[in-house]
């Protein structure tokens, strides 16, 4: 089984241009780790952008490492290194960036996989040293606290410096000592050494000192064919369900020079840039960029966009690029429920987009919606058929509708709001399935299980911690199993957070 992992993982990085192949002699192994897919994990910026800044550290190499390279692994299978497949428990530190709460069932995997106690306190000196960071575990860092060692709260730029420092000295340092350097640095939460003071969250102010890019072309990412440059961070319209508007403020925008830089540079060995954002259509100078691209002959992608503001320019571009599909999100149904959370979009903006994405040709219309939204009725619900219905008078064309159940997120105005229960929120899909007219519309949702796991670990505390950190944990269900035997109630943390008790992430301070 080594021997057919270990070929895996040279034929994905002989796909590959732009890896790093260094020398582990004399340098501190980093192993960054993400845990999905190869696919999805270099599809994120943080992964080429963490890649970069460690290996630009003299003294650190730093090597790659998913839960898969392409089909599901089995259970038993290694964990190896991309670069030189090596089992990731040989490495000083295994970085983990965690977007998504349910990649935590998929770190607990890979440490089983790779032979590592996945309880924090049974490792020791023999073993590496497990620091993370990104949005869901630096918004709740509780639910990973018994696994992880340390865990940077926000964003690393501003630590790169002083943390890099630390674990230089890693080898030469006991453990005790290294985690009391790192819990001495602003924005990092060391789970053994805290004592209840306030985390607080790191931030980087001016983004064009550190540009985000691509580092690597990797053909066998979900967005293998295109350069991704991040655009900016944050957002000013203050959804009230949205993490990413709360967590990521102030907003902040690369400068067009930065990016038409990047796109520079990645245009020599590809043809498409990938624009990345909370909202590529806020972009202020976004006429200007795309025309620019357009001259470079540059394709363009985007990550999102909101349907107000939505310029026609850029509509335009996506056309011109291939684009065959374009991507808008009401997120509800009613103008009542889109003032209730803070939208700022009406019917009008909506009927706007999906006539550019008539006018400009694109074959079908993606609508993302959310429903079991706080104060959400079924007429809500119904609402989203009856917008869709007269969606089809001005784009009659092929019509793909997103639902994803609510899920409170800490942080945000609706961090102490109830989840639906699984009852109304299956009955109300199942009224929206009725209303939608099935022969036009390609009706897709996520799993109301998996959403009600998400708001599990989201609203996570030291129970969820205690019951992953069992490391037996692989998924919903047998995270659910262990908090009864804790005697704690699952539906506990998807309930109403009512009066003013401390929430079990008050101590980070956003």
């Amino acid at each position: 089984m080594q021997w057919h992992h270990t070929e895996a993982a040279r034929e994905v990085l002989a796909s590959e241009y732009g890896a790093l192949i260094h020398d582990w002699g004399g340098q501190v192994p980093v192993v960054l780790a993400y845990a999905n897919s190869y696919a999805v994990g270099m599809s994120s910026l943080a992964v080429h952008a963490l890649y970069r800044w460690l290996n630009d550290v003299p003294g650190i190499v730093c090597e790659r490492a998913f839960a898969s390279l392409g089909a599901r692994p089995r259970r038993d299978a290694p964990v190896l290194t991309l670069e030189s497949q090596r089992a990731i428990g040989e490495a000083a530190v295994i970085a983990w960036t965690l977007s998504f709460e349910p990649d935590y069932f998929a770190v607990v995997s890979m440490l089983r996989r790779a032979g590592i106690p996945v309880t924090r306190a049974q490792r020791d000196e023999t073993h590496p040293l497990l620091l993370m960071g990104g949005p869901a575990v630096s918004a709740n860092p509780l639910p990973m606290s018994g696994v992880a060692d340390a865990i940077v709260v926000g964003e690393i730029e501003p630590l790169l410096e002083e943390l890099s420092a630390v674990l230089l000295d890693i080898w030469r340092a006991e453990r005790d000592a290294t985690l009391a350097r790192m819990a001495s640095l602003p924005g990092i939460y060391v789970p053994a050494l805290h004592d209840g003071e306030d985390v607080h969250r790191q931030w980087l102010a001016d983004l064009t000192c550190c540009p985000v890019s691509s580092s690597i072309v990797a053909p066998r990412a979900s967005f293998g064919d295109m350069h991704l440059i991040e655009l900016s961070r944050g957002c000013p319209w203050g959804c009230r369900f949205c993490l990413a508007g709360c967590w990521y403020g102030p907003r902040r925008e690369q400068s067009l020079d930065v990016v038409l830089a990047e796109a520079d540079r990645g245009l020599g060995r590809l043809d498409k840039v990938g624009l990345v954002a909370s909202a590529v259509s806020d972009y202020t100078g976004i006429e200007e960029l795309t025309q620019s691209l357009l001259e470079r002959g540059a394709g363009i992608s985007v990550s999102s966009l909101r349907v107000r503001p939505l310029p026609e320019c850029l509509v335009s571009a996506l056309a011109r690029s291939g684009a065959r599909s374009l991507t808008l999100a009401p997120e509800a149904g009613s103008e009542r429920l889109r003032r209730d959370i803070h939208k700022g979009v009406g019917e009008e903006d909506i009927l706007r987009g999906a006539g550019l994405a008539a006018e400009y040709g694109f074959e079908s219309l993606k609508l993302y919606f959310m429903w079991g939204l706080p104060g959400e009725t079924d007429k809500d619900v119904i609402e989203i058929a009856t917008l869709v219905h007269r969606l089809f008078d001005v784009f009659p064309r092929n019509l793909i509708v997103n639902l994803t159940p609510f899920v409170p997120k800490p942080h945000t105005p609706f961090q102490r709001e109830p989840m639906a229960s699984e009852d109304d929120l299956t009955r109300r899909l199942g009224l929206l399935r009725d209303a939608l007219p099935r022969s036009r519309v390609q009706l897709r949702s996520e799993g109301v299980g998996d959403a009600r796991a998400q708001a599990l670990l989201s609203r996570g505390d030291e129970w969820v911690a205690s019951a992953l950190a069992q490391g037996s944990v692989a998924g919903p269900r047998q995270l659910e199993r262990a908090l009864r035997r804790q005697n704690r109630d699952p539906e506990r943390y998807r309930g109403a957070w009512d009066g003013p008790g401390a929430l079990p992430w008050g101590f980070v301070v956003p």
